[in-house]
């Protein structure tokens, strides 16, 4: 199937679930997967939050401190159980990101976004990482203001034959008079920037010879588990820039604790 074939069929079947300015239902539920890396000078000058542990807890800050804020021990010329880690955050900057679905806050708070308050904003990155974004104004081409927000790449890197295509696709994709404020307007609830972005989306699949993906498939896959990582990462720094420190139990203790239940 071509790439117009493909577009005019998704016009008529792609659902939304987003509101207002494309803003999906945001969750605060935590389900928070990452990956620890050691952390570096230049890391936690820039405040990346890093994570070390002492006495059987788990603390989170952006520094590490003298002495362990829970147990008031120096760390004075003292090894800590482990190396501290860097906690990498899940946002990126969406002008190098190439070829990759982007989700940005349509807030200005640095802390606000994906809390569960604000309306977020959805966009589809060409090869150059300029921005192809609807909005009531038709569809924008931005090539700054998206420097913070949650990405989904979309192409694999060996997959040249579409990424040669790929900005071709997206310019003829975003001049369709579908997209013309004068031929249909923006709707809040059918017609906003998250029916744009996965629409172009299952067109793309369509040339590929794959099935379309449903809203709730493409927002469940692949938007909600990256909202959830962000609203907790954002949670994370809020209590790190009250209190100066997160902490939790070790999971190690805590896997203790259940061991000498059973031996009793």
């Amino acid at each position: 199937m071509n790439f117009n074939e493909a577009a005019s069929r998704s016009f008529c079947s792609t659902g939304v679930v987003f509101s207002e300015t494309g803003s999906v239902q945001n969750t605060a539920a935590a389900l928070w997967t990452r990956s620890d890396r050691p952390v570096s000078a230049l890391q936690m000058d820039h405040k990346s939050v890093i994570k070390f542990s002492h006495c059987d807890k788990d603390i989170y800050c952006f520094f590490v401190p003298d002495q362990c804020p829970e147990c008031g021990m120096s760390f004075s010329g003292k090894r800590l159980e482990e190396a501290p880690v860097s906690v990498p955050s899940p946002f990126s900057n969406g002008h190098k990101e190439p070829c990759s679905f982007l989700v940005a806050s349509g807030e200005d708070g640095a802390l606000r976004d994906f809390d569960g308050s604000s309306d977020l904003h959805t966009g589809i990155t060409d090869t150059n990482g300029t921005v192809y974004n609807y909005t009531r104004c038709g569809v924008q081409r931005e090539q700054q203001g998206w420097e913070r927000c949650l990405c989904v790449p979309l192409v694999q890197p060996d997959m040249f034959s579409l990424m040669s295509q790929w900005d071709q696709y997206l310019e003829k994709f975003s001049s369709a008079q579908t997209w013309d404020p004068s031929w249909q307007s923006f709707n809040e609830e059918s017609h906003n920037c998250y029916s744009y972005s996965l629409t172009f989306i299952n067109c793309v699949l369509a040339t590929q010879s794959k099935r379309p993906l449903s809203k709730d498939e493409f927002t469940r896959s692949f938007v909600l588990p990256r909202i959830k990582r962000a609203s907790k990462y954002t949670t994370l720094c809020r209590e790190i820039s009250q209190n100066h420190f997160y902490i939790v139990d070790s999971p190690r203790r805590n896997s203790r604790e259940e061991e000498d239940s059973k031996d009793h």
